[in-house]
């Protein structure tokens, strides 16, 4: 779909993302000034600064880069295996979930992962790359790649 969804504004007025990014409310095209894909460099740049503050191995972080892209191998299985797969990598949730478990159990060796895992799904908005929907691996819900 063009939209990534509505919001009730009240008295029935509806705002949405149109497919080009920019923002409908009450039938008026209104130009965002920030792209979506803007979000995903702010999460990859701040996610690297943090990184380095960490001072965690830059080795480590460029070997598990693309390691979110291995659920891909789901696609094996076809498309309503694959798309929710790797959906569930490609979301900021993951790392999220990740992140509760290095506070909460106190294993702050894993906390270079979670930030390494933000900056790939960053870079991967930032590129245009979002979720999969079920229809094909190429409909995302930013765009078609």
């Amino acid at each position: 779909g063009s939209a990534s969804g509505s919001s009730g504004l009240g008295g029935g007025d509806e705002a949405f993302w149109d497919g080009d990014g920019d923002i409908c409310i009450m039938g008026f095209r209104v130009c965002c000034p920030v792209s979506k894909e803007i979000g995903g460099e702010i999460v990859l740049v701040a996610a690297c600064i943090v990184y380095h503050e960490v001072a965690a191995s830059w080795g480590l972080f460029a070997a598990l880069f693309l390691a979110p892209d291995l659920l891909m191998v789901g696609y094996l299985f076809g498309k309503k295996v694959g798309a929710p797969l790797y959906n569930a990598g490609h979301t900021y949730t993951a790392p999220f979930l990740l992140w509760l478990v290095v506070y909460f159990a106190h294993q702050p060796s894993l906390f270079p992962l979670c930030l390494i895992w933000a900056a790939h799904i960053g870079f991967d908005r930032l590129l245009g790359y979002g979720l999969k929907y079920e229809s094909g691996f190429k409909d995302t819900h930013l765009s078609r790649v």
